[in-house]
């Protein structure tokens, strides 16, 4: 499977941002994502495909440039919609099947289908869930670092208190990553990147 350098994916998110500011805010998200679930990676095992995590993780947000509007406002009462147009954008440019999966497989702990149709999510029927190690371990690295304004590191602690809201099953989901994956160590990652953590 041919997969995107490093200098492609930045390309890719400058092709698809609409301001500066968007790719700032996404690209620096999905470079800690990276780092997060590189240094979560060697707890894995070593079947993992690192060069397919490595580009899932520097990939798996692309998807919300689609939703700013031409001012640079972001529709945050359509981000569910973020991982299914991502992976559009990664289909449309020829992007191999198990790395659009990374978009529209990595959002809470996976959405199902009984999750959209209780929730009346605005998505295409089908179950969102990651399938793979390397879709599991970038889904959960994926948790511990917030787009928010300001953007904000979480503990897994403070992720399973938010997931909670969603259901028990879902912090169920939460704790067998975390058991499976272990916590990354954020300090040096915070004070890289100047993020709080929450």
């Amino acid at each position: 499977m041919i997969l995107p350098t490093v200098d492609e994916v930045r390309a890719l998110h400058e092709k698809y941002a609409p301001t500066r500011g968007a790719l700032d805010l996404v690209y620096t998200h999905c470079e800690i994502v990276c780092h997060i679930a590189e240094q979560l990676m060697a707890r894995a095992g070593p079947r993992l495909d690192a060069s397919l995590v490595r580009a899932g993780a520097l990939l798996h947000d692309i998807g919300v440039y689609r939703l700013y509007d031409p001012t640079g406002r972001l529709d945050e009462g359509n981000y569910i919609r973020h991982g299914v147009l991502g992976h559009e954008i990664l289909r449309q440019e020829g992007f191999p099947e198990p790395l659009c999966r990374f978009c529209s497989h990595h959002t809470g702990v996976g959405i199902t289908r009984d999750d959209i149709r209780a929730q009346k999510l605005a998505l295409p029927p089908a179950d969102y869930t990651a399938d793979t190690s390397e879709e599991q371990l970038v889904m959960y690295a994926d948790k511990f670092h917030s787009k928010t304004s300001p953007p904000k590191f979480l503990t897994a602690d403070s992720y399973a208190t938010y997931v909670r809201r969603f259901g028990s099953d879902k912090v169920d989901a939460f704790h067998l990553l975390r058991d499976r994956f272990g916590e990354p160590d954020l300090t040096s990652l915070q004070a890289r990147y100047g993020h709080p953590l929450a």
